[in-house]
């Protein structure tokens, strides 16, 4: 792969003893929590280099409150991303009565995941300050690796 990819996987990628780098002994998985956004396209994109340089499933958590008169989120672009991608991949759309985090981080141990890969959304001098608080559990509560990536 390219230059950024072998510094990503240097960082990333730990392979037990006995395991060649890129050999997976069973499917792993890599989950990312995905809102039609830019900070969950950024976070989609980072999640499938993540999840084909591992040679993992890739596992898409769309958590959105449930409201009367509200349908889903239309996923069409993501799953086009996907489709493209090449890569194996399961989209999960949950309607929430937990916290996005509780559903991401739920999902990530229910799969046994390696990675979790969150979006982050740009915020003013103040709101420095507060991690977001959705990343803060997420990063908080996670039992593996997580990815944080801003839009750009």
């Amino acid at each position: 792969g390219c230059p950024e990819e072998r510094r990503v996987a240097t960082l990333l990628h730990r392979c037990p003893r006995g395991v060649a780098a890129g050999s997976v002994p069973d499917m792993s998985s890599v989950v990312v929590g995905y809102v039609p956004k830019p900070e969950g396209e950024a976070a989609l994109l980072t999640a499938i280099a993540e999840a084909r340089l591992r040679g993992a499933e890739l596992i898409v958590v769309n958590s959105h409150r449930a409201r009367t008169g509200e349908g889903e989120p239309d996923l069409g672009e993501a799953r086009a991303t996907l489709d493209a991608s090449g890569i194996t991949y399961d989209v999960r759309q949950l309607a929430r009565g937990f916290e996005a985090a509780e559903d991401l981080v739920s999902v990530a141990e229910a799969n046994d995941a390696v990675l979790i890969v969150i979006g982050l959304r740009r915020r003013t001098p103040v709101g420095k300050l507060i991690l977001g608080s959705n990343a803060q559990r997420v990063l908080l509560d996670a039992h593996c690796p997580v990815l944080a990536v801003k839009a750009s």
